[in-house]
């Protein structure tokens, strides 16, 4: 048996393993760089889990589509999901497929309308966050409750408020959210289907005293 039979579909080989399968012209600009989640993330994690158990797995699946539909511009080149079939919503808000997070951004779909983001395009929304936390913005699960085909799980997100945040001034802090997600997965675990339970005010609100952001 060969190494290309024994070895895991490319999307469970972890997010830096796809970074170099994919083409150059795949990127909306250019390969994206995760050395934060190599240097700083570590010492910031609050759960370190073991190689080849589910919650690694999740954690790592979930890697690779956030960094694909953040960074791949052509759905037709997300391994980590089957596109086709692909819809994701939050809260029990409407649904959204994979041509909807091309022309609207991820980020916008996750967060939706709320009084402290107002309107971004897909790249204006990347720049809002990459501005605010400019050493980096977080993901980790926390446990997995269900295994697939409908895996359940706990999340934390995180990073330091040191850059401005829409004219906020930022204040160093430490910004954590936490959420629950319930993912429909296929035979190889590629995603079908992703519902995301938190609250986004409570996140954004942080960075603005409460204060809300004007429409503009």
């Amino acid at each position: 048996m060969t190494q290309a039979e024994t070895s895991p579909p490319l999307w469970l080989q972890g997010r830096d393993a796809v970074i170099a399968a994919a083409a150059p012209g795949d990127w909306r600009e250019e390969a994206p760089d995760y050395h934060y989640s190599h240097s700083v993330m570590p010492g910031q994690r609050t759960k370190h889990h073991e190689s080849g158990s589910l919650d690694a797995i999740v954690e790592s699946i979930v890697q690779v589509f956030e960094m694909e539909v953040s960074h791949k511009e052509d759905p037709a080149t997300w391994v980590s999901m089957v596109t086709e079939k692909f819809r994701t919503r939050v809260n029990g808000g409407p649904w959204a497929d994979a041509a909807d997070i091309v022309d609207k951004g991820s980020y916008n779909i996750l967060i939706g309308d709320s009084v402290f983001y107002g309107q971004e395009t897909f790249e204006s929304s990347h720049e809002v966050f990459h501005t605010a936390f400019p050493e980096g913005f977080f993901w980790e699960v926390l446990e997995v409750v269900s295994p697939p085909p409908v895996v359940t799980f706990k999340w934390r997100h995180w990073g330091s408020f040191t850059g401005e945040y829409k004219g906020f001034a930022p204040t160093g802090e430490k910004i954590e959210m936490y959420g629950v997600s319930i993912a429909k997965v296929s035979d190889d675990l590629r995603l079908l289907e992703v519902e995301h339970y938190y609250d986004p005010n409570a996140f954004l609100g942080s960075m603005t005293g409460g204060c809300p952001v004007a429409h503009g």
